[in-house]
């Protein structure tokens, strides 16, 4: 059995879980998410907790199997507390300031570069070199937070750019003097 798989997921008393025949919804305080699942896997409720069986023990099912209980615990998860990702911006002259729906970022390029996140992410700049991602879908706050890291990586030399709150980056020696 997967040791991921098999863990039960137990349900808050604030949470709605509907198990369809290949969909999962869960409705919480802070929304909504569904997920659509394979239909051979079970996905059982008994009274406030959610088991996932598979038919067989073979490799496929044996992947789905932990990848179909940790994406309903993430929904819940989701709905009930939510998600966050911190980015912190490094370099002189680099900063980031909320602009209407979206964020401004000036990042050393000749223009700057404004972003607008999806509907259901929310984006703040506490101060000009932080930045706050947050919503109820892991898997979209990820991305988020992703595509705002790409517009400027973390560069070894002096590591200006954004990097993930408690990313290390790997620095790397400069030029040697001349010998």
């Amino acid at each position: 059995m997967s040791r991921i798989g098999r863990l039960p997921i137990e349900v808050p008393e604030n949470v709605e879980v509907t198990i369809e025949k290949n969909r999962v919804v869960v409705k919480g305080p802070r929304g909504e998410l569904q997920q659509t699942i394979h239909p051979e896997l079970i996905v059982e409720m008994q009274e406030r907790t959610i088991t996932v069986k598979r038919p067989s023990d073979d490799k496929q099912w044996r992947a789905l199997h932990g990848l179909t209980r940790t994406l309903i615990n993430n929904m819940i998860v989701g709905v009930t507390k939510g998600y966050t990702k911190k980015l912190l911006i490094e370099g002189v002259g680099y900063r980031a300031e909320k602009k209407g729906k979206g964020i401004q970022l000036v990042l050393g390029y000749s223009h700057p570069i404004y972003f607008v996140p999806p509907t259901t992410v929310q984006v703040d700049v506490p101060a000009p070199t932080q930045i706050t991602v947050s919503g109820i879908d892991k898997v979209l706050v990820g991305q988020v937070a992703a595509k705002i890291r790409s517009f400027r990586p973390p560069e070894p030399y002096k590591g200006k750019g954004i990097r993930y709150e408690g990313e290390m980056i790997r620095r790397k020696a400069g030029k040697a003097g001349a010998k």
